[in-house]
């Protein structure tokens, strides 16, 4: 499949001029001219100044999120990314702290996603945004549709930002700044934190305001739970309700009748999920609720919400231990 992929993708391996767009290209400029509201000028325009990046294409071809739950953990959960993460929230503490009283996010979350995300700003991506989308929008069939809309989204960006079209670099999805932000999150949830006329996501100050946000207005739950380890006394029964979906799909009660068991008190019709890891030795179920689900709209896998939420736990517990 994988090799399927690249030679899918190898159909258009540079950037083209006006003159030697094919169609189906022609026509994706056309659609996105008009749902974007753009002069097919300007997109013609941005394809001439990107290049085709095959190194981009084959990290598409092998996310981390494809790694059992044992070999994903140990990358984001270790010793040195919880210490740089308390030295971050030290010396971002007012910041998180306004950040969390406004936004009603907390502050474990909010520096749990920087850190996973970027190592906490020092790792922001080396490849050029615009090379990222094009590359992904033009000649990876399996996601075209989304990163051609990304690509518009960015040139759209751009101008808002002031930006040349070849300046930002970011991940090879084309996401940016601290929090890592596509294009269409950039222009819809980024703020201006420090109140300086400008939303800069590459700043400590506006990424901690934007991430809040962006968990704000996908609805976190204030003062709600995100997982709760679970033990299971009816396999069968218990891995019948396991579903591919992310939605919270099934009551506490239904969970605790097909005997899942957790460490705390829930309401009969608390909204939960159960999702099942695959663990060192053997499977790990949890119990995942609202909030874990808001996680997911930062990343869709529940492997990067779970590795979040427990980085979040560790977190909070080594800053509240160094007060």
């Amino acid at each position: 499949m994988r090799l399927a992929l690249v030679s899918a993708a190898l159909l258009f391996t540079t950037s083209v001029t006006a003159a030697e767009m094919n169609p189906e290209q022609q026509r994706w400029l056309d659609e996105l001219a008009g749902k974007f509201e753009l002069p097919v000028t300007e997109l013609n325009d941005a394809i001439t100044q990107a290049t085709y990046q095959q190194s981009i294409i084959d990290a598409m071809t092998r996310p981390a999120e494809a790694k059992p739950w044992h070999q994903y953990r140990p990358i984001f959960l270790t010793d040195k990314r919880l210490q740089q993460g308390v030295e971050f929230w030290q010396q971002h503490a007012e910041l998180l702290a306004r950040a969390e009283q406004e936004l009603q996010v907390p502050a474990q979350v909010i520096t749990a996603i920087i850190g996973v995300e970027t190592f906490y700003g020092a790792h922001m991506g080396s490849h050029k945004v615009l090379d990222a989308l094009y590359t992904l929008g033009f000649n990876y069939p399996p996601r075209g549709e989304f990163f051609r809309s990304e690509f518009a989204h960015y040139l759209q960006l751009a101008k808002e930002q002031d930006w040349t079209l070849d300046e930002q670099k970011g991940s090879y999805a084309g996401a940016m700044g601290m929090g890592q932000f596509i294009s269409s999150s950039y222009r819809h949830y980024a703020v201006d934190f420090d109140a300086d006329g400008v939303r800069n996501l590459f700043q400590p100050v506006d990424a901690i305001g934007s991430v809040a946000n962006y968990f704000h207005e996908h609805k976190w739950q204030p003062g709600d739970d995100v997982a709760y380890p679970a033990k299971v006394t009816d396999t069968e029964a218990a891995d019948a309700l396991l579903s591919p979906a992310l939605e919270m799909s099934h009551s506490w009660a239904e969970l605790a009748a097909a005997g899942v068991v957790v460490d705390q008190e829930l309401a009969a019709d608390t909204p939960v999920k159960l999702i099942r890891l695959d663990g060192v030795d053997g499977p790990e179920y949890w119990v995942v609720r609202h909030n874990f689900y808001v996680i997911t709209r930062y990343n869709r896998s529940p492997l990067y919400a779970m590795a979040v939420y427990q980085l979040s736990e560790q977190l909070k517990q080594a800053y509240e231990q160094s007060l």
